[in-house]
């Protein structure tokens, strides 16, 4: 579930109280502090994407070709001049600057 940060609405324009809330999507803002009663406004916050994002991290994870297919992905690895082989996911086994692919040959592969 996610997790929403709030703040204590203020008149005086005084520091106010933060605080985080696990919540459904689904459910509406909360209006009011659980626990007080005051007036809270949701804030907007960045949104947090959880794990290690490396440039070691990362190869170790663009190598594991099974993993890349079953997410979704299409991997091609550059074999010569103009030349593109697939390596994991769906889509022409090669690509080549004398025959690039056109949207019609993808759409074959939904």
């Amino acid at each position: 579930m996610p997790t929403y940060v709030y703040r204590v609405v203020r008149d005086d324009d005084q520091p106010a109280e933060e605080f985080e809330v696990e919540q459904s999507i689904k459910d509406k803002p909360l209006t009011t502090h659980p626990e007080t009663g005051e007036p809270v406004e949701r804030l907007i916050q960045s949104v947090f994407a959880g794990g290690t994002w490396t440039e070691s991290s990362m190869s170790r994870r663009m190598k594991d070709e099974k993993k890349l297919g079953k997410q979704g992905f299409t991997k091609y690895v550059k074999a010569g001049d103009g030349v593109y082989e697939k390596r994991s996911g769906t889509g022409p086994e090669l690509i080549t600057r004398d025959k690039p692919i056109t949207g019609k040959d993808l759409k074959s592969f939904d």
